[in-house]
């Protein structure tokens, strides 16, 4: 034997309670991830994901590493993983989901996969 488990074994004796925590920290680890993690779940390729936006593969690697980006970007990415994007600011009294972001279906840009500080982007303004 090789001493590898099929998951199944390993959890078949879990008690419901410890099954309920695995379960609920399961919940937590999806909730929350990194977009290239996000795109691995979603078993894609970032070659996939470049075709969808119309830029190449490493267009999407450096989108992925970005710390800052543009709305119209990270929703062009979740787009083209399927999703929708939907931005929810939290605050001690409650959540509210921001509403009056451009809609992708108006004349507005999409997918300019440059930085926000970059001088060549469109979106930036020379003096």
């Amino acid at each position: 034997m090789s001493g590898r488990n099929a998951v199944n074994d390993l959890t078949k004796d879990f008690t419901p309670a410890r099954r309920a925590r695995v379960d609920a920290r399961k919940a937590d680890l999806r909730a929350a991830m990194p977009l290239h993690e996000l795109r691995q779940a979603r078993a894609m390729t970032q070659r996939a994901i470049g075709a969808a936006l119309n830029v190449n593969q490493p267009a999407v690697a450096k989108l992925e590493r970005r710390a800052d980006m543009y709305v119209s970007n990270l929703r062009a990415y979740i787009e083209a993983m399927g999703g929708k994007l939907k931005i929810v600011a939290e605050f001690p009294q409650g959540d509210v989901t921001i509403t009056d972001l451009a809609d992708p279906n108006t004349d507005q840009p999409t997918a300019d996969l440059r930085n926000p500080g970059d001088s060549t982007s469109p979106h930036t303004t020379t003096p």
